[in-house]
């Protein structure tokens, strides 16, 4: 096979040094724009999209870029842009794109909106369709099942925080690479704000019926997408006159045409209810995860399995797991019982070969199997009460987001010590996270500081996790109020 000449590879190694030429800057230089344009999404507004590089994690990241239409104002427009784009740093969910950074700036004498995404190498669904179809294979009943499931967990988060996607299309579900589904963050109603963009929506066939009446306009327009998405899914495209792919103008009349087409009646049912044209009729996100046609997965081995991947035993290669603990054919890994004397569930090893097993715990931690339907999905939290503190960061011009930590205490102390000023302390905590990692925290706290609004604060700032804020809270009270009544002692310590 011959060598490719000299010039040729030049010319190839210049233009890749031209892609990932750093064009500009964050303020906080953490993100750099690349000259690589990024075919990111379908959403109507947003004008070019780059790679960029996050040189903190060392991961590639997608620069989104707004410009003002000439009829917005931006410093009218700021506060507004402020509580939409703060709202989508918030969200935190294993299937919907990560949200990371926003910023206005003006350049060449015109304001624009950037903000920073997650990177979605594998592409979205729309492109996994059209190379199944071109193969000439067939999808999956099982495969479209875990799709579902994983797109109504991430919609069932959404609607929890008041959030309506408002562009849910088989172009904006990306799927990685061990069939994590995420679904796109940014809804076209953000971008409004900032210009009036295009109405010519490419995929007209997934928008609600009564999407042009903004006062009928509900989560339920995303429950119509998301029912056109999965039906797209199921028969790679639409029938009829349709197109290839479904991506030209499909007709009331393909659509009823595919949906008949299904073999499964309980997948034609569950496509149904979505596809309703009276939106008051159309189930809720979380009703959805347990239809039949969804609702498969044994409970009691999903609830086993979930409790395994969120306990501190599971070490990050399964395969330890497997080596580390033994398991006999016979032995109980779950069980039911019933107080009424009827027959209870016994979940044995043997149900569960070591390879289904290993896969299903994977499954779990990556989120392919969410426990949406179990529990109600948890927002974003709130800010603690206002204290002295906290007002003065709501003055701020850009409230800081809040984060959330996912690793849990395993162990803390708390140290708390007298100050020469008069009824302030030091306070100290020093933390043992799951993952062995240590975190110390300190702090001044006066006597209107209660340990409730203390731990309040860490959860809500991400220093510690939702479910270890009533022991941290007991630890700070345990260790604060002593030193705080008796002005004698200096130094308090307590642990837990």
């Amino acid at each position: 096979m011959a060598e490719p000449d000299e010039g040729s590879k030049s010319k190839a190694d210049s233009e890749s040094e031209d892609e990932s030429e750093v064009l500009e800057e964050s303020p906080c230089g953490r993100w750099q724009k690349r000259r690589e344009e990024v075919e990111q999404r379908d959403v109507p507004g947003i004008d070019n999209a780059f790679l960029a590089m996050d040189t903190e994690e060392g991961v590639e990241v997608v620069w989104n870029e707004v410009q003002f239409s000439g009829n917005r104002n931006l410093k009218e427009q700021q506060e507004k842009i402020r509580q939409v784009f703060n709202s989508l740093i918030q969200l935190d969910h294993p299937n919907i794109v990560k949200f990371h950074k926003y910023w206005t700036d003006t350049k060449e004498g015109r304001p624009r909106v950037i903000f920073i995404t997650e990177y979605m190498s594998s592409g979205s669904l729309k492109q996994f369709l059209k190379r199944t179809k071109k193969n000439n294979k067939t999808f999956q009943l099982k495969a479209w099942k875990r799709w579902c499931t994983q797109i109504l967990s991430a919609l069932s988060y959404l609607h929890s925080c008041e959030i309506i996607h408002g562009n849910l299309t088989c172009d904006t579900i990306f799927i990685q690479h061990n069939g994590l589904i995420k679904i796109g963050s940014v809804a076209p109603d953000a971008m409004h704000i900032v210009k009036t963009y295009r109405k010519d929506i490419k995929n007209m066939h997934c928008v609600a019926p009564e999407y042009e009446d903004p006062s009928r306009c509900t989560t339920a327009i995303d429950i119509y997408s998301f029912g056109m998405c999965a039906l797209e899914i199921a028969a790679l495209g639409f029938q009829g006159n349709g197109g290839e792919g479904g991506t030209n103008h499909v007709t009331e009349e393909a659509i009823e045409k595919t949906l008949a087409s299904l073999e499964n009646p309980l997948q034609k049912d569950f496509i149904s209810k979505c596809i309703q044209k009276d939106p008051k009729k159309r189930p809720q996100a979380r009703e959805l995860l347990f239809h039949e046609i969804l609702f498969e997965v044994h409970s009691l081995l999903l609830l086993a399995a979930h409790a395994i991947v969120h306990s501190s035993i599971l070490p990050e290669n399964l395969t330890d797991q497997a080596n580390k603990y033994k398991l006999e054919p016979n032995q109980v890994i779950a069980e039911i019982t019933h107080p009424d004397g009827r027959e209870g569930v016994v979940w044995r090893v043997s149900k569960c070969p070591p390879m289904e097993r290993e896969k299903l715990l994977e499954d779990v931690r990556n989120g392919i199997f969410p426990l949406t339907a179990f529990n109600v999905p948890t927002p974003p939290p709130k800010p603690r009460a206002k204290t002295p503190e906290v007002e003065e960061l709501s003055k701020s011009e850009i409230p800081e987001p809040v984060d959330v930590e996912n690793r849990l205490v395993m162990q803390s102390t708390c140290s708390v010590k007298k100050t020469d000023e008069q009824g302030t302390y030091n306070l100290t905590l020093q933390l043992k996270m799951d993952d062995k990692m240590n975190r110390q925290l300190t702090a001044e706290v006066n006597d209107e500081d209660t340990p409730e609004n203390l731990a309040q604060e860490l959860v809500h700032y991400g220093f510690i996790n939702q479910r270890d804020r009533d022991s941290i809270t007991k630890l700070i009270e345990d260790s604060i109020r002593p030193s705080m009544l008796e002005n004698g002692i200096l130094e308090n310590v307590a642990t837990a």
